[in-house]
């Protein structure tokens, strides 16, 4: 959960005008591809501005939707909603954007695409942003135990019965906590109640069909969304994408092994930049030291603030994200060679600590995962399961873990995963990192086969998640085709398009500011998701 991504999402906090829209009636219970038609006529937005400087063009508005989609006459939740509109002659509807997650909030979202495609395609949408119910500005906002991840935490890795029983402790809290005040929202917190939502607001945005725009979890969500309403979707952009066949648990299982992959990248990577960093020129004892670093941390914080989680939730960010990999080796080499903690607390700060909008986002994110699926209820098929994981990929196994683990005593019964398999689609556009650690890349390629005349866009060597919009030209031009006109590529072999990766970053130091696309990007995608 990346505090920054929170100051630009909450950037966003003024919202207009509440409306109310009665979407499909539906059981969260029946099979997700029946959805009947809305029952009512839609209600209309009315957008004002945010009254952000820096988003001049970005309108505000809300919308009142069922809490529990059955009950369309019951109970009202509110969505808080984002737009820049067109301001082409050539107008080619909403395009509906999401950061992922789930939790992500995503006003700030809207503005950023808007401004980061090719102006003469933005100009053609109205490019809408929106919070998640539960989210951020839309009400309620969950937050279920304020101060979740406040430090210093136990250590991740349970190597006593102390330690495994303090970090149950936290996980049965936090699902306690969730389930006393907010007993009759959490069975209407997951996917396809967000999905039924999404349909409100395109009712309410007065359009025939739906142009959506996913990261990440909002793959899984625009997939969703195409089952429900498969007549409804007219151009599906799916980029670092979910696995269905493992959601959740399997899924959380496979990303550590990407994950220990991905860490020791940069290991590999701090040690070609031997000259600058002085941690050595063989990646294993560089690796070495950082298990060193993170032993002595967990013996004593640095700053009472970064202890063992918490250099994890530290690092953690540069397997999203390359662009990270000099600030954290610098202050990896400050601690090490300097014993100067100020750059690993400043990195901690900036990158891992969570603020309350952190703690939103991670109610939701545990709300929707563990109502979506079925997680084991038997603890001793997750120890068994991640002590055999963390043998072979020991940076993040038990801290994912730990993160997932209210699921294992959530007080909502799972709906179950949606069958996202699809022929009845116009051509959708998928993107995919080889490198992929949060959505590795068996994802991309299992839904290009589920999602019938589906194109798939890889970015060979791509270590990222969130590719497009980041910096990479090949893949912006195929996404660019594809908002203009529907142009996808078709290619032989599972795969339609190879785009070559950017190349890795360079040291620097945290001086220097970057404003790439790349880095507000993932700096609005958070991490987690």
């Amino acid at each position: 959960m990346n505090p920054r991504a929170a100051v630009l999402c909450a950037a966003a906090a003024v919202v207009a005008g509440t409306v109310t829209a009665v979407p499909a009636a539906a059981n969260p219970s029946r099979p997700a591809q029946s959805a009947p038609a809305p029952s009512a006529p839609a209600a209309r937005l009315d957008w004002k501005s945010c009254g952000i400087t820096s988003r001049p063009k970005l309108q505000c508005a809300s919308l009142e939707v069922p809490l529990d989609h059955a009950r369309p006459d019951g109970r009202r939740i509110t969505l808080a909603l984002s737009r820049v509109p067109h301001t082409a002659k050539t107008f080619q509807g909403p395009l509906l954007v999401n950061p992922g997650g789930p939790g992500g909030q995503g006003l700030s979202l809207a503005g950023f695409v808007a401004s980061a495609l090719p102006k003469a395609v933005a100009a053609q949408y109205d490019v809408i942003g929106f919070d998640p119910r539960g989210v951020g500005r839309s009400t309620p906002a969950l937050d279920c135990e304020p101060g979740h991840f406040a430090p210093v935490r136990p250590d991740s890795v349970p190597d006593t019965e102390a330690v495994e029983r303090a970090n149950l402790a936290r996980a049965k809290s936090f699902a306690a906590a969730c389930a006393k005040k907010y007993a009759d929202v959490l069975p209407h917190i997951d996917t396809l109640s967000t999905v039924r939502d999404m349909d409100a607001v395109r009712a309410a945005l007065g359009a025939r069909r739906l142009n959506y725009f996913g990261y990440s979890y909002g793959t899984y969500l625009g997939a969703v969304y195409a089952k429900l309403y498969p007549h409804r979707v007219r151009r599906l952009v799916l980029d670092s994408v979910v696995d269905p066949s493992g959601v959740w648990y399997e899924d959380n299982l496979t990303q550590d092994l990407a994950f220990n992959d991905r860490h020791r990248a940069l290991m590999a990577w701090i040690a070609k930049y031997d000259k600058t960093y002085r941690l050595g020129t063989d990646p294993e004892k560089v690796e070495t030291e950082w298990y060193a670093m993170r032993a002595a941390l967990g013996a004593k914080p640095a700053g009472g603030q970064v202890g063992a989680s918490e250099l994890e939730d530290t690092f953690l960010p540069g397997g999203y994200y390359n662009g990270y990999w000099p600030r954290l080796a610098e202050a990896f080499a400050a601690y090490v060679n300097d014993k100067n903690a100020d750059p690993l607390i400043a990195a901690y700060k900036n990158l891992a600590a969570v603020d309350a909008a952190g703690d939103n986002g991670y109610s939701v994110y545990t709300a929707v995962q563990c109502r979506d699926a079925s997680w084991p209820r038997d603890w001793d098929e997750w120890r068994t399961d991640n002590w055999s994981l963390y043998a072979k990929a020991p940076f993040m196994t038990w801290s994912n873990a730990w993160y997932n683990a209210p699921c294992a005593f959530w007080p909502t019964r799972p709906v179950g995963p949606v069958d996202i398999t699809n022929g009845a689609l116009p051509p959708v556009l998928l993107f995919q990192a080889t490198e992929d650690a949060a959505t590795p890349y068996e994802g991309g390629a299992t839904v290009h086969a589920l999602l019938r005349g589906s194109s798939l866009v890889v970015e060979e060597g791509g270590q990222n998640h969130g590719i497009t919009l980041s910096g990479n030209p090949c893949l912006d031009k195929h996404l660019a085709a594809y908002l203009t006109d529907g142009t996808v590529p078709r290619g032989t072999g599972g795969v339609d398009a190879v785009c070559a990766a950017q190349p890795d970053p360079v040291p620097t130091t945290s001086k220097v500011a970057s404003r790439t696309h790349g880095s507000v990007l993932h700096g609005l995608l958070g991490f987690r998701g």
